[in-house]
């Protein structure tokens, strides 16, 4: 099996959108903010001269999204750039879920819904949400069916994550992958670990290459998603999985040119090069002013400390300096601190190593008598909060 490629057409096609890259930037909460994926589009432009994959906001939450949360909305924010506009619904109500997808249709909020059943975090999972829903056959396939029900009459695509299921005695995702066709999803996406790896390990591809070999003849596209860090890392995951598309997540952390290398090279292209820590100063500030554009630059001050750790992984610039980029209050001060370096041809050793989140495998967190009865189709209580921001 191979990757495609553009020369052909389209070389992804979700519904009725249609992609020149299969390359996706997976949601990933306080990442994947509209600064960020502007961000990637920027550099993307400037390295291929394209900025062809799909950019997902974060994970919004769709009972906040209808009770109209500032903070939400102001999450679903996207730059006139952004082309199409893609989103990701949390959600664990078919209510909830469709009245989240009209508003997106009614009022123009995005041309792509994503539905996460990913999530591994023990505070969701307990409560029945995230990747414990996929358990729950007919809860899953009622909510599907009323995120695709909501968008009747029009071409945004409704997409659908999950993982290989709950932990290695409860795999979920073939039963999910079919049961998202039936209901009318465009296409499923797979993180290829179980909720119980976590992030730990290494992704489990032969998983993904059963998704593929099991959703044959449905004409839904399988999305593959874990562990792609270095540039031939999508080609090779397309090439021995037979999935359609590449998602995105951890290895774009401190690395938003990761996406113009990934699709240089399924594209046949000369490769950019990893960045010299001058390259990487200048980003990480650009990164900074977007930021402060959207949120104020005292916000943006505080949200950049967290991605300078990324940015500078594997780069000798020493302790210190770190800490002091970590204190700063103002983009002056940010840029006055960068400037030092701006010039630096240094490279990062182990640039495409395994970066984000790892941690161990432990024990699911379900709700008491969760796993008794995969038919349920009650909706788990406190699952879905109001008014969390997304």
């Amino acid at each position: 099996m191979t990757a495609p490629t553009t020369s052909a057409g389209p070389a992804l096609r979700i519904g009725g959108m249609d992609l020149d890259s299969p390359v996706i930037l997976a949601p990933m909460a306080g990442v994947t903010n509209m600064p960020f994926r502007v961000l990637c589009r920027e550099i993307e432009q400037e390295l291929t001269g394209t900025s062809s994959g799909l950019y997902v906001c974060e994970m919004i939450t769709a009972r906040a999204m209808v009770a109209r949360n500032p903070k939400t909305l102001h999450m679903t924010t996207f730059a006139d750039v952004e082309t199409p506009r893609s989103m990701q619904l949390y959600t664990v109500d078919p209510k909830f879920t469709y009245d989240a997808v009209r508003m997106i249709v009614e009022e123009n909020i995005a041309d792509h819904v994503d539905m996460n059943f990913g999530c591994p975090v023990p505070k969701v999972t307990r409560k029945g949400g995230g990747s414990a829903i996929p358990y729950k056959r007919r809860l899953f396939g009622n909510i599907v069916a009323a995120a695709v029900r909501a968008t009747e009459g029009t071409d945004i695509p409704v997409t659908v994550k999950f993982r290989v299921g709950i932990d290695a005695e409860h795999h979920t995702h073939l039963d999910s992958g079919r049961i998202a066709a039936e209901e009318g999803a465009a296409a499923v996406a797979l993180h290829a670990r179980t909720a119980a790896e976590r992030y730990s390990g290494t992704a489990h591809w032969d998983e993904i290459a059963r998704l593929v070999e099991h959703m044959d003849g449905t004409g839904v596209p399988v999305i593959g998603n874990g562990d792609i860090f270095a540039a031939d890392d999508a080609q090779r995951m397309m090439q021995e999985t037979g999935c359609h598309g590449v998602e995105v997540g951890r290895g774009c952390l401190g690395r938003p040119w990761l996406f113009a290398q990934l699709g240089a090279q399924l594209r046949g292209e000369e490769v950019p090069a990893e960045p010299t820590l001058g390259k990487v100063a200048r980003i990480l500030y650009r990164h900074a002013e977007l930021l402060a554009d959207h949120d104020g630059e005292e916000h943006a001050c505080r949200d950049i400390r967290k991605h300078t750790g990324w940015y500078l992984r594997g780069f000798p610039v020493g302790g210190e300096f770190r800490k002091e980029l970590a204190q700063v209050t103002s983009l002056g001060q940010l840029w006055d601190r960068l400037a030092p370096i701006a010039d630096s041809d240094a490279k990062a050793e182990q640039a495409d190593s395994a970066r984000g989140r790892q941690g161990g495998s432990s024990k699911v967190a379900l709700p008491e008598g969760w796993l008794d009865d995969p038919e349920d189709d009650a909706v788990p209580q406190g699952a879905e909060i109001e008014n969390n921001g997304g």
